[in-house]
């Protein structure tokens, strides 16, 4: 029930879903382009701002956290899920691990994050998350997707 009831909430006709989590290092990458150093802090206060603009939110049915994300708080105290939760956004998580090189391949990749993932999932359920997202990079080819790509990533 209550993911039938999130599910529908995500699709709310006029709002939208925010991906907000990059990883540290993609995150690291445009800081780097406005000078500004790659520390938790710094990170915090990003998403602060997205989380907390004023009217921002309504538009808003769900934001995709990174696990750094998922246990930070605001300025005030507020745990950023629960800032989510009072505008009426329900908190995500991305939950896979990234991607890595697909040996015998032509750059495929294939995403890792299987192992453990049923007790991460837990954990970030009881930190309030209620939906996640999982990734799969496909190659597309003339000769790609590779059987292999498909199988591994599927």
């Amino acid at each position: 029930d209550e993911l039938i009831a999130n599910a529908a909430y995500i699709a709310t006709p006029g709002k939208g879903i925010l991906a907000a989590d990059e990883s540290t290092g993609t995150i690291g990458k445009r800081f780097a382009s406005i000078n500004v150093e790659n520390v938790e802090e710094n990170r915090r206060a990003l998403r602060e701002l997205l989380f907390t603009t004023p009217g921002g939110l309504q538009y808003l049915s769900g934001v995709i956290l990174f696990e750094e994300t998922l246990y930070q708080k605001a300025a005030d105290g507020k745990p950023f899920v629960d800032v989510m939760k009072e505008g009426g956004v329900l908190p995500g998580i991305k939950v896979d691990k990234g991607v890595v090189e697909l040996a015998g391949t032509n750059g495929e990749t294939t995403t890792q994050g299987l192992d453990n993932l049923g007790q991460r999932c837990a954990q970030y359920y009881a930190a309030g998350a209620r939906f996640a997202k999982w990734r799969a990079v496909l190659k597309i080819g003339p000769t790609e997707p590779s059987p292999l790509a498909i199988l591994e990533n599927a």
